[in-house]
């Protein structure tokens, strides 16, 4: 998972230390040796993350965590606090002033690469909905921010427990009850996954000392189906379990406490978690009242080209430029005017629908599909390297073309290929309509070489896409 991580620290053999195991992972890594120069970097680069020291002489560690987080260009980026001090007290003031989560020094390799992994993923979940958020509000007058600024008073909510030992179970209790306006405790994997299911819980709870129960089979339950992909997940294990802390977070768990359990700890990681379900459900309303308007194509449920522009000109204008690559397939269906005049345009619009299910299902969540117009496709990837972008491309010209499509009347059964382009941000795309420009070529090359294939555009000219690299 490539992303760029923040490391800040007065002390240069400690961001050297740091920098060392994260550039050995391929993160790209930022440093600052003091507060103001972290600030100003976090605003200027935006990372993915800030690994931030507690003890730092002028402004420290908690000091540039509030300001951080209460700054609405930088509040949604993760921190986490690395520190030598290892007090609950020392957290607690951490939580108050929003940190993510403590590294006590010396950091243990396998928690820092499951924290940080666990906190991008969330930060790049985070980042679609707030940029399909801020689309909304431009198109739809809804207001951009007013999600963030609704949920800092954060409610009671509905907690979901599982705890098979009695006497943990009732200490849980007790300590979350004034938190909640529903708590429930169960004991076993099996009542944990039906009532998650019922979408009204705002966080589950998870002990890892199951007598009887696997945990983590239970956490790569949740994550497998769409009702609970997002519900907060908080573990409670024991001191120096890191490998399996590591696999749970790995497998989407947001958080986790050590035991013995700190009731304050507790209730601040908890209302945390609470906090960031109220603003991801407000996101996600917000989102849906944005469909309303004219922003999805009718016939495929996808988005328009209204839509895919507004969304590519964000990402290229928050800083003149993308910050990162961002990849863009086009294509468009072979020999469609045929499918339409020979068989009539309700088949076509059914070739139209099932090219459009599949695509869907051949891309990442948080890549954006569009209908473009007529028979052609755009699929916008932020973050994606040339050959990567290609080797989705090959995977939904595949995923289409090795399957005949089932239509209700004509043939029945109707092969259809699609042909394809490719191109990415860069020295040679600085703008969205450059960008379009390149992958449309790349698609003419391709409707050129015999269709069906993906192609993709570099300076030196367009070639074929292949597994194991891209020829010019």
């Amino acid at each position: 998972m490539s992303a760029r991580v923040l490391v800040v620290d007065d002390i240069e053999v400690n961001v050297r230390l740091l920098e060392a195991k994260l550039l050995s992972e391929y993160y790209d890594v930022l440093t600052a040796s003091n507060g103001p120069q972290a600030l100003e970097i976090a605003k200027r680069e935006s990372p993915d993350i800030v690994l931030l020291d507690v003890m730092m002489p002028g402004m420290d560690g908690l000091e540039v965590c509030k300001r951080l987080k209460s700054d609405p260009a930088t509040r949604y980026i993760p921190v986490v606090m690395v520190t030598a001090l290892s007090d609950v007290a020392d957290r607690l003031r951490g939580l108050e002033v929003g940190a993510d989560d403590f590294l006590t020094k010396p950091v243990n390799d396998v928690a820092l690469f499951a924290r940080v992994r666990s906190l991008i993923r969330l930060k790049r979940t985070l980042d679609e909905w707030l940029l399909r958020e801020e689309i909304n509000g431009r198109l739809a007058a809804l207001p951009g921010d007013g999600a963030a600024s609704e949920v800092e008073q954060v409610a009671p909510g509905n907690i979901l427990v599982l705890e098979d030992n009695p006497l943990a179970g009732a200490k849980l209790t007790q300590i979350l009850k004034p938190l909640a306006d529903q708590l429930t405790l169960v004991k076993t994997n099996a009542e944990t996954y039906q009532l998650s299911g019922q979408g009204i819980y705002d966080v589950i709870i998870i002990s890892m000392a199951l007598e009887r129960e696997d945990p983590l089979r239970l956490v790569s339950q949740l994550r497998a189906v769409e009702q609970t992909r997002q519900l907060p997940i908080l573990l409670i294990l024991d001191d120096g379990d890191y490998p399996r802390l590591a696999k749970g977070l790995d497998l989407g768990a947001n958080d986790y406490i050590i035991r013995p359990v700190d009731r304050n700890e507790l209730i601040a990681r908890t209302r945390i978690q609470i906090k960031r379900k109220r603003l991801q459900d407000q996101l996600l309303d917000n989102y849906k009242r944005g469909l309303t308007l004219a922003l999805t194509d009718g016939l495929t449920g996808l988005y328009n080209r209204r839509y895919m522009t507004a969304h590519l000109d964000t990402l290229f204008g928050r800083s003149g430029g993308p910050a990162k690559d961002v990849a863009v397939l086009m294509f468009d269906i072979d020999r469609f005017k045929q499918v339409n005049d020979t068989y009539g345009h309700s088949v076509g619009d059914e070739v139209l629908v099932e090219v459009a299910r599949r695509t869907l299902g051949n891309v990442r969540g948080f890549d954006l599909v569009a209908r473009y117009g007529g028979e052609e496709f755009v699929v916008v990837m932020p973050d994606s390297a040339l050959s990567a972008a290609g080797s989705v491309g090959d995977r939904v010209r595949r995923a289409i073309g090795d399957r005949p499509i089932e239509v209700t009347i004509g043939p029945r059964s109707l092969p259809v290929t699609i042909s394809i382009g490719v191109a990415v941000s860069g020295p040679d795309a600085t703008t969205p309509a450059k960008l379009l420009r390149n992958a449309d070529e790349a698609l003419y090359a391709a409707k050129h070489a015999g269709r069906n294939r993906v192609m993709v555009w570099q300076p030196s000219g367009c070639g074929p896409f292949v597994p194991d690299g891209i020829l010019p």
